[in-house]
């Protein structure tokens, strides 16, 4: 059986065509390489040169080992590449998990500044709710998470950091007195039938909102609750009520809903953050994440 010595003594006497120049390039003897020549040779049971003593030919047997050779020498050079990469966590895989309404400003963001920045890292994006998204991080199913705060993250071994805050808008029907005039209120919302989250996808918007309503003294009228935010600005389209959504949704397009800015205060900006286990052994896991944080910056 050959080894990778032996193959690449063969290929650097099939492309000198010289045992001298070959020996010299690759720092032997002569005579040590024709000894490898010859025990690669016995090994295959063929002939790979014609020797004489003026020139060195390929046989069509050496013609056919050279391709080969340089095929099983590019794929132990590509192992050999990715394992230094991966061990310096610049190839892997990294599992993503992120909340609907990520996807439509932060996750582009960062997708494209992962692919511009670590190419041979892939990412397996999975798109959950945050909630979902921690027993995900407990159970090692994802790596990374794009989720909203949760007292949930307080239990040990998970790290989070804050990476993006972003407006809250008024989602209204088209023909619904607030999507034209003045810019809308707080105080406008009170009475008004409203779309909003439900406990299992969005507490965290929940009492957000719960706690902005409270201190406006101001009482919408509940009439839907969901899951995803793309399903709320459907609702708003088939005109069942308003909603406050975050600001990212401007990029969907209902051909019966309109986006306004409503005075809001400084503290009615949802948070996005980016959350890990601490024990997480993904050699790949710590540059993904500081190239996310560096996306979002």
């Amino acid at each position: 059986m050959f080894d990778l010595g032996h193959a690449r003594s063969f290929v650097a006497v099939a492309e000198e065509l010289h045992f001298g120049r070959a020996a010299a390039r690759l720092n032997l003897t002569q005579s040590p390489l024709s000894r490898q020549i010859q025990m690669l040779e016995r090994s295959l049971g063929v002939d790979l040169l014609e020797r004489s003593t003026r020139a060195v030919r390929l046989t069509p047997a050496g013609r056919t080992f050279l391709a080969e050779a340089y095929r099983v020498l590019a794929a132990v050079e590509s192992a050999e590449r990715l394992t230094r990469r991966s061990a310096r966590g610049e190839s892997g895989l990294v599992r993503l998990g992120f909340t609907a309404a990520s996807a439509y400003r932060a996750l582009p963001r960062l997708v494209a500044h992962l692919r511009a920045h670590l190419p041979e890292i892939a990412l397996v994006l999975e798109e959950m709710v945050s909630g979902e998204q921690i027993h995900a991080l407990e159970g090692n199913r994802i790596d990374l998470a794009l989720l909203r705060p949760s007292p949930a993250l307080a239990e040990d071994g998970i790290d989070a950091v804050p990476l993006t805050r972003e407006r809250l808008i008024l989602a209204v029907p088209r023909d619904h007195p607030l999507a034209s005039g003045r810019a809308p209120t707080l105080r406008d919302l009170d009475g008004e039938p409203f779309v909003t989250w439900s406990p299992r996808g969005g507490r965290y918007f929940i009492d957000l909102l719960d706690g902005l309503f409270e201190a406006g003294g101001v009482r919408p009228q509940v009439v839907q609750r969901v899951n995803q935010v793309h399903a709320m600005v459907a609702l708003v389209d088939a005109g069942l009520g308003v909603a406050l959504v975050p600001e990212g949704v401007r990029s969907i397009r209902m051909a019966h809903v309109v986006l306004r800015s409503i005075r809001l205060p400084a503290t009615a900006q949802p948070e996005l953050l980016l959350a890990s286990r601490r024990d997480n052994q993904n050699p790949c896991l710590d540059t993904v994440r500081s190239a996310v944080i560096s996306a979002m910056a």
